[in-house]
């Protein structure tokens, strides 16, 4: 017989962003209690969906970590873009990558259970291994022992998004540690079309008259394809997947996927992108500010492969394994 769950562990969230990861731990049963975002815009966001509780809107190095409550969980998806392939991989040398380390701060002020980090897969490769050598030995140095996997959006639930992302765990107690397992690959059984509006969209997000309207036509011959502009030119994903959602949607228009709908080529919309994250429609988005709502969806994660993780930590955390999955 399956025992009950215990009452909800609690959660710490860093660089919260609009709450992406929160939502996966919310959704496998834990409770946030704390969250730090500095961005404006995405303090909106977050406020429209979580309340104004216990968000604190300020740079993480402004706060002072005995200000924090104790939580059994600190998720941290600091800054990736100085780690990132397509960003200029400035690493530690880029005041974002700096971040990391105001996680550590935190971690051995409030020395939670677990500890669960997210960015780029990248970041292994960075400095040819030497950053992520760095990242893990500091999380020992602070007693934790670390497990880490490279995980595709499109691999593990149905999300079909090609979206390479690590996550790392620390845990401070060895059972725990042993006990955690990273969830398997499921098989991807919906296409990123069926995310998509099959009605007419606002004009604003059909692409007639844009100025390599030409070649688009030419090279966009796959319908059952999602295109969009690299720094190299045109580019498309594979059949039925969402390229990667970046956060540089947000500040240039031709970063965003588009695709045959059945009137022309158009963008996404934010809802779509938001969906194609594993986001649901009751997740709210402003009115406002579209171009800051597409750097925040481009800047948060998978929701469905951060629940799917968070479930296997709540399991790990518990008498019980048998609703491992």
């Amino acid at each position: 017989m399956v025992k009950s769950l215990k009452s909800k562990f609690s959660i710490g969230s860093m660089f919260a962003g609009i709450g992406g990861i929160d939502l996966g731990f919310e959704q496998s049963g834990f409770k946030v209690i704390w969250a730090n975002e500095k961005d404006k815009y995405a303090c909106i966001t977050y406020r429209l969906n979580y309340g104004d509780s216990y968000l604190v809107e300020d740079d993480i190095q402004n706060v002072d970590a005995a200000s924090i409550p104790k939580v059994d969980i600190l998720t941290s998806g600091f800054p990736c873009q100085s780690f990132s392939s397509v960003g200029l991989l400035g690493g530690f040398h880029d005041p974002r990558g700096n971040l990391f380390f105001e996680t550590a701060r935190i971690v051995e002020a409030i020395k939670p259970r677990v500890v669960f980090l997210e960015n780029v897969a990248n970041i292994v490769k960075h400095d040819n291994g030497k950053t992520f050598e760095i990242i893990l030995k500091t999380l020992q140095d602070l007693g934790y022992c670390t497990k880490w996997k490279i995980m595709n959006a499109k691999e593990y639930g149905d999300i079909p998004q090609q979206r390479n992302r690590i996550y790392i765990l620390a845990f401070r107690n060895q059972r725990d540690f042993d006990r955690f397992v990273f969830p398997k690959p499921l098989p991807l059984t919906c296409l990123a079309f069926d995310y998509l509006e099959k009605e007419r969209q606002a004009a604003k997000y059909y692409m007639d008259g844009h100025r390599m309207w030409d070649r688009m036509v030419e090279y966009m011959q796959d319908r059952e394809r999602i295109y969009r502009f690299t720094d190299w030119g045109l580019s498309c994903s594979m059949k039925g997947i969402c390229p990667t959602l970046l956060a540089a949607m947000g500040s240039r228009f031709e970063r965003i996927p588009f695709f045959y709908d059945n009137f022309s080529i158009r963008l996404l919309t934010p809802r779509e992108c938001a969906r194609l994250q594993g986001f649901p429609d009751s997740f709210r988005l402003p009115d406002q500010y579209e171009k800051q709502i597409y750097k925040q969806i481009g800047n948060s994660v998978c929701v469905p492969v951060v629940y799917r993780i968070a479930h296997n930590i709540r399991i790990a955390l518990e008498e019980d394994k048998n609703g491992e999955i």
